[in-house]
């Protein structure tokens, strides 16, 4: 675990010393965010965040001098493409389509590279639901990025319980790879937590949506029952996927266009229903992606029926949870 904690140094280092570098070129290129109506800073915000935790990502994972070859190309390669979408939306702005096009490319060199889901004797439905989770958490974790400090937060949990799990497992790749992301997520965090000196914007977002989801998929458990650990990677990033089914529900019922953005999301609900200040709101949810996570690490040691119970438990809390948040927000009325 020395090894690994020593990638999260260099990572967490990389990321620190190029975070401000790239907030100077922003401002200097005004590469910034404006604010809006559906944004919540009032002054424009530099960006280019996303760069400085691809570099720290990159940085860390050539130091390790990890020789799975073709898989390190495939995940590099992804999110290589990745961050030069978000970067070309950041400054420009692309259509969705376009953004998930991208996000198809990485998920076809993961599949290239032989990393997806193995859960199906039929090999186009494991293709199929591997570009579904690619796509999915990468948009999961593009939503996030809604208040300062959440998106790079989350990544730092879940990341950090991916390490757990894989060094648990002896996975060097994914341990590699989680240690990677969550040196370079703590690095940026420093810059990014309320309040917030410069943004990460979707190049970063979508990059970190990209390396969990690869975590996910490469996080497996030899010898242990399939029935109760395929839940582990979903609950490690409970945060993200609750708050993507409850914004698109939301959205949908108010006729509005699913990636039209807005002040709905659960960090926004938390203030707007419960009182909270940004800062508190944030923090409420990594204490929840933490809860989560520790339930992710006590399923490796369950039995299939007990992860049926717990998976049961969940559901409910999940419903609930989500009537609660959208019965009770204030909500503006449909747009045409």
């Amino acid at each position: 675990m020395t090894y690994f904690i020593s990638i999260v140094l260099v990572s967490g280092l990389i990321a620190f010393i190029v975070t401000p570098l790239m907030r100077r070129l922003a401002q200097s290129t005004n590469f910034v965010d404006n604010p809006s109506a559906r944004k919540v800073h009032l002054a424009p915000m530099p960006m280019l965040g996303g760069v400085a935790i691809y570099a720290a990502l990159v940085g860390a994972v050539i130091v390790s001098g990890t020789r799975a070859y073709t898989e390190m190309l495939a995940v590099l390669g992804g999110a290589t493409v990745l961050t030069l979408f978000g970067l070309w939306d950041d400054r420009r702005g692309i259509h969705p389509l376009m953004k998930i096009a991208g996000q198809l490319i990485a998920g076809g060199l993961l599949v290239w590279a032989g990393i997806q889901v193995k859960l199906f004797d039929v090999q186009a439905l494991n293709i199929a639901l591997t570009l579904f989770w690619v796509v999915g958490i990468c948009n999961a974790l593009n939503f996030q990025d809604n208040m300062d400090g959440l998106a790079a937060g989350l990544a730092m949990v879940a990341s950090g319980f991916f390490l757990l799990l894989a060094g648990l497992e002896g996975l060097t790749l994914v341990a590699t790879l989680a240690a990677a992301l969550l040196g370079a997520s703590i690095g940026f965090l420093y810059y990014n937590f309320n309040p917030a000196s410069l943004f990460m914007g979707d190049a970063g977002s979508l990059l970190i949506g990209f390396m969990l989801a690869v975590l996910g998929i490469k996080l497996q458990f030899a010898g242990r029952p399939l029935a109760a650990t395929w839940m582990i990677p979903i609950l490690i990033l409970g945060v993200p996927i609750f708050d993507t089914t409850l914004v698109v529900i939301s959205r949908l019922r108010r006729g509005k266009h699913i990636y039209q953005g807005g002040t709905d999301h659960t960090s926004h609900r938390l203030v707007s229903i419960l009182g909270m200040t940004p800062a508190r709101s944030v923090m409420t949810l990594y204490i929840v992606a933490g809860a989560l996570g520790l339930l992710a690490v006590m399923l490796r040691e369950a039995t299939p029926e007990q992860a049926r119970l717990l998976l049961a438990v969940l559901a409910i809390v999940f419903i609930g949870a989500l009537a609660f948040l959208e019965v009770r927000f204030p909500h503006e009325p449909p747009t045409g």
